[in-house]
């Protein structure tokens, strides 16, 4: 639910839906659509400029307008009942992604619950794609677009706390991605063998600490890393302070005796 402060900050478009109501005056009252000049018809006033204009700006406009020489002291009130005119992304590990109304007050949580929330393989960041320039898309834009587009990166973790995206502003035509997450494997003599997210910096120590250790079957002193390196798999002796990179497999083998 966008909070009111923020709906009345939201820079209003062609399509957009707004529901004026003129305390008193039931015949000044009732649902107009901005047409796509813009503007929408008033009575009394004729045409009111709207798009550009945050719904707070429009019920300025509106009450400056009809007070001159309409009605006296006019209290008007504006909401938005359908947002048509600026859209917003979301793409990556969402249940439903696509394309999605932007609200006023809309948070990138909001969006993400939206769309159904986080998949099973979703990781730990989110990326804002935006246009730069304050322009909208017509589709999704990503990261690959160059200096055409700014891109914002946020801990999933951090958004949830509120620690982070609290002063991110969703725009017309910004599109949220959820990078899958990165995977690493252990294999061999360790508890709980298997796939593993990957998140932030990580040990081989820790990672097979993830795997619930080392049996007393496995040789935690010939540990290796199986690694893709320029399309081609190497094995390499691992340190226990060595990093875990995303599609390493740690292999423990069997001791000798």
């Amino acid at each position: 639910q966008a909070s009111a402060p923020a709906a009345r900050d939201y820079i209003v478009g062609p399509d957009d839906v707004l529901a004026v109501t003129v305390f008193g005056e039931p015949d000044l009252s009732g649902r107009f659509t901005v047409d796509s000049d813009g503007t929408f018809d008033f009575r009394l006033i004729g045409r009111v400029k709207a798009a550009g204009l945050t719904v707070r700006e429009i019920e300025e406009l509106l009450q400056r307008r009809l007070a001159d020489g309409y009605l006296v002291r006019p209290q008007v009130s504006v909401e938005v009942e359908q947002y048509r005119s600026q859209n917003v992304y979301v793409m990556g590990e969402v249940k439903n992604p696509g394309t999605y109304p932007l609200t006023g007050g809309m948070t990138i949580l909001d969006l993400i619950a939206r769309a159904g929330s986080l998949t099973s393989s979703a990781g730990g960041t989110v990326l804002i794609h935006r246009p730069r320039g304050g322009r909208g898309a017509s589709g999704p834009v990503t990261g690959s677009d160059g200096d055409d587009v700014e891109t914002i990166r946020l801990s999933v973790r951090d958004l949830q706390t509120g620690r982070a995206g609290q002063g991110i502003v969703l725009r017309d035509g910004d599109t949220i991605f959820v990078p899958k997450a990165a995977t690493f494997y252990v294999t061999g003599h360790v508890r709980t063998p298997g796939p593993y997210v990957l998140e932030g910096e990580l040990t081989v120590m820790q990672a097979l600490s993830l795997a619930g250790g080392v049996t007393e079957r496995g040789a935690a002193n010939r540990v290796k890393i199986i690694r893709l390196v320029d399309g081609r798999q190497r094995e390499i002796r691992a340190k226990p302070t060595d990093l875990v990179q995303p599609g390493d497999t740690i292999h423990v083998p069997q001791r000798f005796f």
